[in-house]
């Protein structure tokens, strides 16, 4: 597969991908994994996919977390972290490097709201402990079979 080709392969792998593992800097400086729901799964998540558009190229991402997870705690102390989707029957995968940010805006939390959060946010998207991530990222890695490639967006 040819560089543009796998370039372009990344959106489509990131809306179908199931999940998203995002890595932040731990306490000690041990790496930190856990998986996120992928807002840009357009089957999961079709509401929300507008928000996305535009973003082909750049690849941004948009993060749903609790504000009193140890996320918020770690990406205060090293903003630096890591997004990866993969799909392992195609053997395709994509990580994004870059600062994780805090995004305050009322409008951007209701527009990722989905219905059934209420079990994580009782206030629903205003609730005061749903906090929204976004990762631009600055590097650029994956693969597609036995093709690698790596870019800065």
């Amino acid at each position: 597969m040819d560089l543009a080709s796998l370039h372009s392969a990344y959106p489509r792998l990131m809306e179908r991908a199931p999940a998203v593992y995002l890595t932040t800097c731990g306490s000690g400086g041990y790496p930190h994994t856990r998986a996120m729901l992928n807002l840009r799964n357009r089957r999961q998540y079709p509401d929300q996919a507008r928000l996305f558009a535009g973003h082909e190229a750049d690849l941004m991402v948009y993060f749903t977390t609790t504000t009193s997870s140890g996320k918020i705690l770690e990406l205060k102390a090293d903003p630096r972290a890591s997004a990866y989707y993969c799909d392992p029957a195609r053997f395709h995968g994509v990580m994004l490097g870059g600062d994780l940010q805090i995004v305050d805006d009322s409008w951007l939390r209701r527009a990722l709201w989905k219905a059934g959060w209420e079990c994580y946010y009782p206030g629903r998207p205003d609730d005061p402990d749903h906090t929204i991530l976004r990762l631009l990222p600055t590097v650029v890695t994956g693969w597609h079979k036995t093709s690698r490639s790596a870019f800065r967006p």
